[in-house]
């Protein structure tokens, strides 16, 4: 369905434009003391995982519009996640949601092999009901009151740990909607006991060489009080669980105006940054793409992840998580991993030394001028020239509509009709 000729033939009509802007933008940078080259070597090292989900169309409470070709399987997810790989040479792990991508683990790493795309972090799904269970998590799953309730949301996330080993993925995201929606309706220290001891259990079942990630949200599903609340609750959870325990971050899961830059700092310190779920919001949990309300926020994370990136022990697992209500689902993850990327470059044009020699002379002007002139400098020179050296597209979306990829699916991919709500 992708001819990869396309990125060729595309890159073809842009390479003069890029070299000159290149030229002119590494003239620029070395009156600075930068080396553009080596800028565009890091550039060519980055990496973010897509989630699989996200290729798909998402959705409100209210309603769901499917898109043109829709994937109808992970199969087909994992062609659309080859496609924004291809395109963008950024994307070379995918993360799977249990039981929503479940197929036979030698089918699913032939088709990866297929892209040249290997498994991240596996996701469970405790905040559903799955058809082959017989239990519900509507009042809770790890959390849940009900003992063999809770067994059987520990049995589910062991389950996605075996098939995450034949994968070779080395991490379990665990993220549930446990909570209440009423004062009083749960007793907020057991319920939380109750997931520390299910946790406890699955943590158990991790192999050596595993991670667990514990992914907090501040609401939503549950409204009055969620068990994973916020990263205090997660670091809580990390510590107690032990040293295979960290924490994952997702940008759109914390109250407004919360300094998210912060709490980075605040978990490296204590050596529990596990990783992050990257998108963008305006109101709560939107799930936008990366970059498109507050990309300077997106940079002052990677500013404290690159100042700390020496820091010992420190593996951070970078993901996407998206929901795309109006877009192209795959145009929309291209542009976030080239934002998400966008900020790493930037991040890592600050001068450190200036910057530490301003904050020791507590001048507060000098020290944020020095972080805007690295957030204002315009890299994509750096980022378009890193893909044109991996064999990826220059311009990743114009070369994908280009390619009439979405034309092509669609054609033997049924459409599905809508109606129904929900994000996934």
């Amino acid at each position: 369905m992708f001819d990869p000729s396309i990125i060729e033939a595309e890159n073809a009509g842009r390479d003069a434009a890029l070299a000159e802007d290149y030229e002119a933008l590494g003239a620029q940078l070395a009156r600075r003391g930068i080396d553009i080259e080596t800028l565009t070597a890091r550039a060519g090292r980055f990496g973010v995982a897509v989630p699989s989900w996200g290729t798909g169309t998402g959705g409100t409470r209210f309603a769901r519009f499917p898109g043109e070709g829709e994937p109808r399987n992970i199969f087909d997810k994992l062609d659309d996640c080859g496609v924004i790989h291809r395109l963008t040479g950024a994307t070379p792990g995918v993360s799977l949601h249990i039981p929503w991508d479940k197929a036979d683990p030698a089918d699913l790493l032939a088709k990866a092999e297929e892209w040249g795309l290997a498994f991240d972090a596996m996701n469970s799904n405790t905040f559903q009901d799955h058809a082959d269970m017989a239990l519900s998590f509507k009042y809770g799953s790890l959390s849940h009151t009900d003992a063999a309730t809770r067994r059987q949301a520990i049995e589910h996330n062991i389950e996605t740990i075996g098939i995450g080993e034949k994968l070779g993925s080395k991490a379990l995201t665990v993220w549930i909607g446990d909570g209440s929606n009423f004062p009083g309706q749960t007793s907020l220290s057991k319920q939380f006991d109750r997931y520390l001891s299910s946790m406890q259990e699955i943590y158990r079942a991790l192999p050596g060489d595993w991670r667990i990630f514990s992914e907090h949200k501040i609401y939503e599903p549950a409204f009055y009080s969620t068990v994973v609340q916020d990263w205090g609750s997660s670091l809580m959870i990390a510590q107690e669980l032990g040293d295979k325990a960290q924490c994952l971050v997702d940008l759109g899961h914390h109250a407004p105006n919360v300094n998210i830059e912060m709490i980075v700092a605040r978990l490296v310190r204590a050596g529990k940054l596990g990783g992050f779920h990257f998108n963008d919001s305006k109101y709560g949990d939107d799930d936008l793409d990366s970059g498109t309300i507050d990309p300077y926020r997106l940079f002052l994370v990677w500013n404290e992840l690159v100042e700390l990136e020496d820091t010992p022990g420190l593996n951070l697992a970078h993901m996407i998580d998206q929901s795309h209500n109006v877009t192209d689902p795959i145009e929309s993850l291209m542009v976030s991993a080239m934002e998400i990327e966008r900020a790493f470059v930037a991040a890592s044009l600050v001068d450190r030394a200036a910057l530490a020699g301003y904050q020791e002379a507590n001048d507060a002007l000098m020290a944020s001028a020095t972080l805007r002139r690295a957030f204002q400098t315009d890299v994509s020179p750096i980022l378009a020239m890193a893909r044109k050296r991996k064999g990826a597209a220059i311009d990743p979306v114009a070369t994908y509509r280009a390619s009439l990829y979405r034309a092509r699916v669609a054609a033997v991919r049924p459409k599905v009709s809508g109606g129904g709500g929900g994000i996934v």
